[in-house]
């Protein structure tokens, strides 16, 4: 063992109360932090498949959902495969089981403790594992690499922020990214800072989210829950983070029509109970989604409180405003929304979509503000002039059709690999 990553191991042990005690304290909100604990520490009470094993690694809902047309694609190209996808939080889980029921076999991917991770690969013995978007686990990736397990870092993205982080530990790092089997960035840009980071083999196949296919049922209901509201406009904030929230609320007097029906979706569910208290504070009319009852005259905000239905929330909205990005959390996915043709409007943190909010602009897509006035302001402008309305959200599906193909040039790299692999065998 390299004394970065020995000094690394340490560093993680000396953390393992803390990470306990935070399962403890997001299961006040979610209680699903403490179902599977074992499967965190590389315990597994299921039998391992008896196909052979291609893994996908992806955190939360977001890498869930971006992973599902590389998912699919591996699906129908490996039929005499299982695949096993791993995540790291509930909503997560509960994400890849929305998607993918049991067509896929799923569990948490352990802490990055060398014994945890050598307990996960000897139990699921995988031929090939991928690893979606920032995900550089040092332990995991040497434990694979003993194994001559091929690892993956795909749909990969390295913003400035987050490289100018990972020098501080260059030695570690520069080890662990070496020792992958190839990453396959999202943009050039993306390319060049995983090079400086110390990757190897690093080829751009583009973004993986312009492939998803919004699901049929879910645009299907979004179009029947808009059709119920009647004929009042529909400004969407979707995926919003901590202090957006308030901003936005204290701003909504700037948003013309007064009768607009503003939807906001918080991008943590267990922040449900957070948003709705300051709307109480602030004494306006709301209903939550997950009630389920037809929208009221005199409502004037829909609290999203409901889960897998980002899509549902997009279809139904004119304006959908992206959040994150009114905060320096670097903002959400934009990619949706444009694929839904709605006009997007987003604030100026987008660093972890710096391409894609960039191209948006450019192709007229998608506006950026500063502030959360400008927010209901530009939003109040495209509800009353449907032509451009209309001009941004033709603009945006012209964009996303334009970046599509991130998928089959990673599959490629991956069927290049385990064909080789299994000529090995």
């Amino acid at each position: 063992m390299t004394l970065a990553r020995f000094l690394y191991t340490l560093a993680m042990m000396a953390l393992l109360p803390l990470a306990l005690l935070r399962l403890a304290w997001r299961a006040r909100h979610q209680p699903a932090y403490l179902r599977h604990v074992g499967e965190r520490f590389g315990h597994y009470s299921e039998l391992a498949p008896a196909q052979p094993v291609i893994w996908i690694h992806a955190v939360s809902v977001g890498e869930t959902r971006a992973a599902q047309p590389l998912i699919e694609a591996l699906l129908l190209k490996y039929p005499d495969h299982r695949l096993l996808l791993t995540h790291m939080t509930p909503t997560g889980r509960e994400t890849g089981v929305a998607l993918f029921a049991d067509r896929v076999s799923r569990c948490y991917l352990p802490y990055d403790y060398p014994g945890a991770v050598v307990r996960f690969l000897a139990h699921f013995r995988p031929r090939l594992g991928v690893l979606m978007e920032t995900e550089i686990w040092c332990n995991l990736i040497y434990a694979c690499c003993q194994r001559e397990i091929p690892l993956y870092l795909v749909n990969a993205r390295l913003s400035e922020k987050s490289l100018r982080g990972y020098q501080r530990v260059s030695s570690l790092m520069r080890e662990g990214v070496r020792q992958l089997a190839g990453v396959a960035a999202q943009t050039e840009d993306d390319s060049c800072r995983l090079q400086l980071l110390g990757a190897g083999q690093v080829i751009v196949t583009g973004n993986l989210k312009f492939d998803v296919t919004p699901p049929v049922a879910q645009i299907e209901l979004g179009h029947a829950w808009r059709a119920a509201t009647g004929a009042r406009p529909m400004l969407l904030a979707a995926s919003t983070r901590e202090g957006e929230e308030a901003l936005l609320l204290d701003s909504l007097d700037a948003l013309a029509p007064s009768n607009t029906l503003f939807v906001i979706v918080p991008r943590h569910p267990q922040r449900f109970e957070a948003v709705a208290a300051l709307i109480d504070q602030r004494g306006l009319r709301y209903q939550r989604r997950s009630a389920g009852a037809a929208i009221e005259s005199q409502t004037r905000i829909v609290l999203g409180d409901s889960m897998g239905e980002m899509f549902v929330y997009y279809a139904a909205c004119d304006v959908a405003f992206i959040g994150g990005s009114l905060v320096p959390a670097g903002g959400q996915n934009l990619i949706e929304a444009c694929a839904l043709g709605k006009p997007v409007i987003m604030g100026s943190s987008n660093y972890n979509f710096a391409e894609a909010a960039d191209s948006a602009v450019a192709a007229g897509a998608a506006v950026r503000v500063n502030s959360a006035t400008e927010v209901m302001r530009e939003a109040g402008r495209l509800l009353a002039d449907a032509a451009a309305a209309a001009r941004m959200g033709e603009a945006g599906l012209a964009f996303t059709e334009a970046h599509r193909g991130a998928t089959q040039r990673t599959l490629e790299l991956l069927i290049m690999n385990n064909e080789a692999q299994r000529a090995r065998l």
